[in-house]
């Protein structure tokens, strides 16, 4: 069935149902930040369709799903990865014991909670957190956690399809613990085969890491590429 569309002051962006897929994701617009779609669900199904494609929900509470494809896009490749001469010095001293998937619906509520000066409220709603759990428990989230006298004090989550790696969110209760944790994340997914790792925006602490910008094309590009290499 074909789409449906809105018309906003800056384009227009697909309606999405339960009967639709997504429109290509170089039809999104240009501002506000890529974004393609307007409705649909958060069942598995939709959200492993969505970011296969590299689109990924991002709305506010009492907002229809919104659903996005920025251009351009942050990404990290985890050759690329670049710490900080202090960050070095604190995972020398490991204050940190440093877990794999062993809490994700405290490390995603916990997420929930972060203060952003950006942002009113929290985008990771209480249906956010039920489907992301679901995508988890199907195999599809892998998360780090920090924790210091056995109380989770950082971490950091994301969606990984096949040997990529869409990272979603981070805290921390403790000084550096969502640093800590972000790196052993990349170290665990470059283990695994991982090529890259989507990190939506840019942000200061993402360039910090090494992450850069690329073009919406080129992120196709590269997605197909990694796509292909692990079916052959």
């Amino acid at each position: 069935m074909a789409n449906a569309y809105y018309q906003l002051p800056s384009g227009r962006v697909a309606c999405v149902d339960g009967e639709t897929d997504f429109p290509p994701n170089h039809l999104a617009l240009n501002e506000p930040n890529g974004l393609l779609a307007i409705g649909g669900d958060l069942t598995l199904g939709r959200l492993l369709n969505a970011y296969r494609a590299g689109i990924f929900p991002w709305f506010n509470a009492g907002e229809p799903i919104l659903w996005w494809s920025p251009n351009p896009r942050m990404v990290l490749f985890p050759d690329e990865l670049k710490l900080a001469n202090s960050l070095k010095k604190t995972l020398k001293k490991e204050r940190f014991e440093v877990r794999f998937n062993t809490s994700f619906r405290a490390v995603i509520s916990a997420c929930s909670e972060v203060k952003r000066s950006e942002q009113n409220g929290t985008w990771i709603s209480a249906d956010m957190i039920d489907a992301y759990c679901a995508l988890f428990d199907a195999g599809h989230v892998v998360c780090a956690e920090c924790w210091q006298n056995k109380q989770l004090v950082g971490g950091c989550y994301g969606v990984k399809i096949g040997l990529v790696f869409y990272g979603e969110s981070m805290f921390h209760r403790v000084s550096d613990a969502s640093k800590v944790a972000f790196v052993h994340l990349v170290q665990h997914l470059k283990n695994d085969g991982v090529g890259m790792i989507d990190c939506q925006m840019n942000t200061p602490l993402l360039s910090s890491f090494g992450a850069r910008e690329i073009s919406r094309d080129e992120f196709n590009v590269k997605l197909a590429q990694i796509t292909t290499s692990l079916i052959e």
